[in-house]
C-alpha cells in the first residue's frame, strides 16, 4: 500500500522513573519524552518516541518536528528518500543535536507506518523474524553506597534479565572497586555485569581504573570511560585493556561509527536509535558492524530496538529500560530473561492516552 503523509505531530511528556538513575554526569529521576505520531491519508498512524534528556529540550525538538511536518505533508512515506531530502534541507544548521533527533523520530514513525500497512511486525518487514532478544537491565544502579546498590540489584534481579549495568565514576578508584565487588558477590553466575563511566575519566585515569577492573575480572565491558569522540584515546584503551571497550550511544549518524571503527576505538558498538538516524541509520550501522565483524548492542528504546536487533547480524545485547512504559498500552515484555519484540504489525508502540494527558508537559504540536 502506498502511504502519503497527512501530518506529523509531537507531544511532550515527563514520566517519573521507577528507580532514580545516578550517573557521573547527573542524577535523573524523570524521563522527558517526545511522542511522535505520523498520520497518513490512508488512515495508518506510525509512532515513535524520543528521550529528550532535559525537559527544556522537548520544545526545541518539537519545533523541528513541526518543520518536518511542513516539509513533508503530501509526500509518500519513503523513509530513505525522506531522510536524504531532510538532510539536504537542514544542511546549513547541521544534522546534529535536536535536528538529528527529530529526524530520527520521524524516520522511526515512517518505518512503523509502512510495517503497519503491510500487516507485519517491524522485524518481519525488515526481513527478520520477531524473536526473544538477550537483554540487560539498565533501570538503576547509579552511584550509591554498596548497601544501597545491593538492595537495588536484588530488586532488579527479580525482573529476570541476564545482565545488569552498573554506573561507575566515583571520586576514587577504591569506591569503584567496592561497587563492582558488591555486585559480583551478589549476582548469579549466569548474569552478566557491564559497567558504564558516562565519559567521566581522562585517558590516564581510564587506563589506571581499567587495569584495576581487569584484575577483578568477569566484566562484560567498560562503557564510555572517556570523552565519547576521543577515538584516539578510546583506541589506546581498547589496545591496552583486557576488558572490552564499549562505545556508540553518542555516534551521530553512521558516519561517526565508521570513523570510530576505522580508528580501532572500541571492541563493541552500541548505537542509539535517535542519534544514529532512526531505523534507516540503524540498518546502515548494522551493515558496517557486520562488515567488520563487530558485535552491536542497543542504547535505550527497547520496544523498537528489539525489532532492530532481530535484523542485526552481529546483534549482541539489548539495553532494557522501562522509562516509556507508563505511557504505553503494551510495554516491552520480558520472556525467559529476554525482551520479546511485539508480534503485532508495526513496532508495537501505542499510546495510553489517559497517561499521556496525565504526564503531558504542554502543547507541542
Amino acid at each position: 500500500m502506498r502511504l502519503e503523509i497527512r501530518a506529523v505531530r509531537a507531544t511532550a511528556v515527563e514520566v517519573p522513573m521507577r528507580r532514580a538513575l545516578g550517573t557521573s554526569q547527573a542524577a535523573i529521576r524523570a524521563a522527558p519524552l517526545l511522542l511522535i505520531d505520523l498520520e497518513t491519508g490512508e488512515g495508518v498512524t506510525g509512532r515513535a518516541y524520543l528521550f529528550c534528556y532535559l525537559r527544556a529540550a522537548a520544545p526545541a525538538i518539537a519545533a523541528i518536528v513541526d518543520e518536518i511536518d511542513t516539509l513533508t505533508r503530501g509526500a509518500p512515506v519513503e523513509p530513505v528518500t525522506l531522510w536524504a531530502r531532510l538532510a539536504k534541507r537542514f544542511t546549513l544548521i547541521g544534522v546534529q543535536g535536536v535536528v538529528r533527533m527529530a529526524m530520527a523520530g520521524f524516520d522511526v514513525a515512517c518505518w512503523d507506518a509502512l510495517a503497519l500497512a503491510a500487516g507485519k511486525p517491524l522485524a518481519s518487514y525488515l526481513g527478520a523474524s520477531p524473536r526473544p532478544i538477550r537483554a540487560y537491565n539498565s533501570n538503576g544502579l547509579g552511584l550509591a553506597t554498596p548497601d544501597a546498590l545491593a538492595r537495588e540489584a536484588e530488586d532488579m534481579l527479580t525482573e529476570g534479565l541476564k545482565g545488569i549495568k552498573l554506573r561507575l565514576g566515583y571520586p576514587t578508584l577504591a569506591e569503584d572497586l567496592a561497587a563492582v565487588r558488591t555486585l559480583k558477590k551478589l549476582l548469579p553466575g549466569d548474569v552478566a555485569l557491564m559497567v558504564d563511566y558516562n565519559q567521566a575519566l581522562t585517558v590516564a585515569e581510564a587506563l589506571a581504573r581499567g587495569r584495576a577492573l581487569d584484575a577483578e575480572g568477569g566484566l562484560t565491558w567498560i562503557e564510555e570511560p572517556i570523552r565519547h569522540d576521543d577515538y584516539r584515546g578510546c583506541a589506546e584503551l581498547a589496545r591496552t585493556l583486557a576488558t572490552p571497550i564499549q562505545i556508540g550511544e553518542n555516534f551521530s549518524t553512521p558516519h561517526a561509527m565508521q570513523a570510530a571503527l576505522d580508528a580501532g576505538a572500541c571492541d563493541y558498538v552500541m548505537p542509539d536509535l535517535e542519534r544514529i538516524g532512526g531505523v534507516t541509520g540503524w540498518m546502515r550501522a548494522a551493515a558496517l558492524a557486520q562488515a567488520r565483524g563487530v558485535e552491536m548492542s542497543t542504547h535505550l528504546f527497547p520496544e523498537v530496538s528489539a525489532h532492530l536487533m532481530a535484523a542485526t547480524p552481529t546483534g549482541h545485547w539489548l539495553e532494557y529500560v522501562d522509562w516509556a512504559a507508563p505511557v504505553l498500552r503494551e510495554p516491552a515484555r520480558i520472556v525467559d530473561g529476554a525482551v520479546m519484540p511485539s508480534e503485532r504489525p508495526g513496532n508495537g508502540l501505542d499510546w495510553d492516552e489517559d497517561a499521556v494527558r496525565r504526564y503531558r508537559l504542554g502543547s507541542s504540536g
